[in-house]
């Protein structure tokens, strides 16, 4: 198995387990809520967990299919990983603080810091480009092998 195999297998079985994880922290905020309702930011960790679990399954089958040598697939899947954990772990912020409902909502907060728009948008254009740069590098390397070139 390819070391890019290797860290997508693994991811998925991380974020499956921190869903699952997320998934009790819901419960019990919904549970001690009269509107029995979680927080935004818990309810969208625990979601996104799941979904990521499911998207490094995807791509331990493109590195596995891919003709890319390891080291490329394997930053491909770092790359693409880096910027789940990173997007995962905006929500366990905001989840925790109970801060907003929208990461987005002018002002931007962290807390009770104010962030600078330059930083949030440049987050997002470097997660945008980071898993979508990942993925579509795997994916040609994937279909390349099963329709040639």
């Amino acid at each position: 198995m390819s070391l890019a195999e290797k860290i997508s297998i693994s991811s998925a079985i991380f974020f499956f387990v921190v869903g699952l994880v997320t998934g009790i922290w819901k419960y019990i905020e919904i549970a001690r809520s009269e509107k029995a309702t979680a927080p935004v930011y818990v309810d969208v960790l625990h979601r996104a967990t799941l979904l990521y679990s499911f998207a490094c399954m995807i791509l331990f089958a493109l590195s596995g299919l891919s003709v890319y040598s390891d080291l490329v697939n394997t930053i491909s899947v770092l790359a693409v990983v880096a910027f789940f954990v990173f997007a995962n772990s905006t929500y366990l912020i905001h989840g925790i603080l109970k801060d907003t409902d929208n990461q987005f909502e002018k002002p931007y907060r962290l807390g009770p810091v104010k962030l600078p728009g330059f930083l949030i948008h440049g987050s997002m254009f470097a997660l945008i480009a980071g898993e979508l740069v990942g993925t579509l590098v795997l994916a040609m390397g994937a279909l390349t092998r099963i329709w040639g070139t």
